[in-house]
């Protein structure tokens, strides 16, 4: 049977939906839309807040005892620049827990594969639990995974773009592959996207724009919510295959023809 909770490295979650903190309105919008989400891993991006002030406008509504805090290294462009922005985390009380993103391309925001690798083998090594954002490459998700991160974060698309699983044949190899958590990550648009990602048999997935930029964020929040919690119902009522030809749900063999 289908595990409801999301586990990472024996840590559970009952939600499989994170979430980002960045691109809201003002932090009352974006600490309700957070509570309407559901989710428990909060990622936030190191060079927008003041990590060693607990009233930051973004720290002060991200309590520890009901969220994971998830630090991000968004904006460092090489391995040096992550990994300082990690150790500046931690040796302000977060815990070791880092969203590892590397991103010399400020246009599209692709993540720089040989970067992001050099940097995790750094911050595994330095006891991280590192979940890194990559492209949908399913060799370099074996090798993340064979040097200890935590997850995999394979792209549906670029940050932002709100254009869907467009990587849908990598991600399914990147799935089949992994023996630990695939968390789709960035181009997410629409709930139908993030229960897509779930019922191809990802472990969660990471919103930010589509709801921060949402007419109402809170409201988009919860539809967020409803669609992942949809497709991890379905995930564990067993879906049916595919199949190519048609089958009648109701067959009538030979009824019309007596």
């Amino acid at each position: 049977m289908f595990n409801n909770e999301l586990v990472i490295d024996g840590r559970k979650f009952r939600s499989r939906l994170m979430v980002g903190t960045g691109k809201f309105s003002n932090s009352d919008t974006m600490a309700k839309a957070i509570e309407a989400s559901g989710a428990e891993i909060v990622t936030v991006a190191m060079r927008r807040v003041d990590i060693n002030n607990p009233a930051d406008d973004i720290l002060k509504h991200i309590k520890p005892d009901k969220y994971l805090l998830l630090p991000n290294t968004s904006g460092a462009r090489d391995a040096e620049e992550a990994v300082r922005l990690a150790r500046i985390a931690r040796a302000a009380g977060c815990e070791p827990w880092i969203k590892l993103e590397v991103t010399p391309d400020p246009y599209y925001l692709l993540p720089d594969p040989i970067e992001t690798f050099k940097a995790a083998e750094i911050l595994v090594k330095e006891g991280f639990k590192v979940l890194p954002y990559i492209n949908a490459d399913p060799v370099l998700c074996k090798r993340l995974e064979e040097i200890g991160t935590v997850t995999v974060m394979p792209l549906g698309a670029p940050i932002g773009s709100n254009k869907g699983i467009k990587t849908t044949d990598n991600l399914r190899i990147i799935i089949e592959q992994a023996k630990i958590p695939v968390v789709v990550d960035a181009g997410i648009g629409a709930p139908s996207h993030a229960a897509l990602a779930i019922e191809m048999g990802a472990d969660s997935v990471l919103v930010n724009t589509a709801i921060a930029t949402a007419r109402n964020p809170v409201r988009m929040a919860e539809a967020f919510r409803l669609g992942v919690d949809a497709a991890v119902a379905a995930r564990d009522a067993g879906m049916p295959g595919q199949r190519d030809k048609a089958e009648a749900s109701s067959p009538l063999t030979g009824f019309l023809r007596n």
